[in-house]
């Protein structure tokens, strides 16, 4: 699949174009072979310099990228003998996440996947990642089977949010992503999150409380897109770059503030360019974290489960401006 480009990368697009348009020309000589490798540092000494130094904004739109892989093709490449949960009993199947019972490296568990597509009518059959009420009930029945087997959960989160349309209000999108966040914390098995992508708001929170939050090095975690953050407080979405620094975000920033456990490498310039080694990266990551996590008890955690999360967004206080005067 041909790779998409942001004008942030405009110096990496012309270095591969030159380079593969060497590549193009019959011809074998050794003047053109000394081309070529020239050509070829030229190209990584641009993703070095471009993709060394990222901004948050910058990794934001990587993780938006649509030849990333995502959580189908994850589910596919980690797991064996996947079969698929459809529908939540009470109203449809929402496409737009994927629930199903299958093997990860030895270990019988449940997987959910929020999926996306690369093209129009993907991302119509996906909704562009975006879970309906329905989604999310699927999800939590999902959920509830391996809590019942003793299975752990794996989840892949990849979304701009939770559907907003009238429709999914109408069927309760609110209460659906609420009962999720309650529910989950009552789960007796493990609960393993992985933020490939995106991870916006409530729309990944519903189905991202667990004992363990990886996050790939490019993903991006946070209450509100830059965007919309940018629309808030600046009345002008083209404030996102600095909304982005402001809500922290990032892997780096996520796992100094202990949102997330553990930041997963990807290949320089993001998944896409070497997704096999995504998917090894991150599947090393998760038998690591799953290993421990299988090594505590039912009580224990559900207790750490609870603990991590009530955790977050502690803050000291300065008890010596307090007592002044």
């Amino acid at each position: 699949m041909a790779i998409s480009y942001y004008e942030f990368e405009k110096p990496v697009q012309q270095a591969q174009d030159k380079l593969d348009k060497a590549l193009a020309k019959d011809r074998q000589d050794e003047k053109h072979l000394r081309e070529i490798q020239k050509l070829e540092t030229e190209l990584e000494q641009a993703r070095h310099e471009i993709y060394g130094n990222l901004t948050p904004f910058q990794r934001v739109l990587i993780a938006r990228k649509p030849e990333r892989p995502h959580a189908q093709d994850y589910i596919k490449a980690l797991t064996t003998e996947f079969q698929e949960i459809h529908g939540d009993r009470g109203y449809a199947d929402d496409k737009a996440v994927l629930c199903g019972f299958a093997q990860f490296r030895g270990v019988s568990c449940v997987v959910i996947g929020q999926c996306k597509g690369r093209e129009v009518k993907e991302n119509l059959k996906y909704n562009f990642g975006m879970m309906h009420p329905e989604g999310y009930r699927k999800a939590l029945r999902t959920m509830k089977l391996a809590d019942k087997f003793g299975l752990p959960v794996l989840v892949f989160i990849d979304t701009p949010g939770a559907y907003p349309g009238v429709q999914a209000e109408e069927r309760g999108q609110f209460e659906a992503i609420a009962r999720n966040i309650r529910e989950m914390f009552t789960f007796t098995v493990p609960v393993l999150c992985s933020v490939i992508g995106e991870g916006a708001s409530g729309g990944a929170i519903g189905i991202g409380v667990g004992n363990v939050v990886l996050m790939l090095e490019n993903a991006w975690y946070s209450v509100i897109s830059p965007e919309g953050c940018a629309s808030i407080l600046w009345r002008d979405a083209q404030f996102a770059p600095q909304a982005a620094e402001a809500l922290k975000l990032t892997a780096q920033d996520l796992l100094e503030l202990k949102i997330v456990e553990e930041i997963v490498p990807e290949p320089l310039g993001g998944a896409h360019y070497d997704p096999d080694t995504a998917y090894a990266n991150l599947g090393d990551a998760m038998q690591r974290q799953l290993t421990q996590l299988l090594k505590l008890s039912p009580d224990e955690l559900r207790e750490q489960r609870f603990a991590k999360y009530r955790a977050v967004g502690e803050w000291e206080e300065n008890l010596a401006e307090q007592t002044k005067g």
